[in-house]
């Protein structure tokens, strides 16, 4: 008996798949437990027309996440940091501190775990900041790290 997966069922399949099953299997284990669909015409045809509407809308937040990458390419986040003598931090820039610079000065709500640091800002200057925006687009702006004494 072929059988649309509801979701994902150990040493069966994932959730989507249709999957060849035994009768017994498939409607006392996974029907049953509403794991699963029998694969009738009419339930294939809502899997097909599902998937390509997840399709569609996956298509569309990559088309904003490369909009919004490249909006972003230009801004600049100004930041100021305590220094001591011979230009010395108290310490680094953490991404929560960019994050909250961001959103205050350019309104947009970033994720610190997107903001992709390789050494921590321990220096005033100017730097360029990769921010993640989607898993197949990295986005950056510049943040100019003033000194505050």
């Amino acid at each position: 008996m072929k059988v649309i997966l509801t979701s994902d069922v150990k040493n069966v399949g994932k959730k989507g798949e249709v999957v060849e099953l035994s009768d017994g299997y498939a409607r006392n284990c996974v029907i049953n437990k509403k794991l699963g669909l029998e694969a009738t015409p009419a339930n294939l045809n809502n899997l097909k027309l599902k998937k390509a509407n997840e399709d569609k809308i996956a298509a569309q937040n990559l088309a904003d996440a490369k909009v919004f990458a490249e909006e972003l390419k230009e801004k600049t986040v100004k930041l100021s940091i305590k220094c001591g003598e011979n230009g010395k931090t108290f310490g680094s820039v953490s991404s929560k501190e960019i994050c909250d610079a961001v959103k205050k000065q350019l309104g947009y709500d970033l994720d610190k775990k997107k903001i992709l640091l390789s050494d921590p800002i321990k220096t005033p200057g100017a730097f360029e900041i990769s921010v993640k925006v989607h898993p197949q687009v990295t986005g950056s702006f510049h943040l100019l790290i003033e000194e505050q004494r």
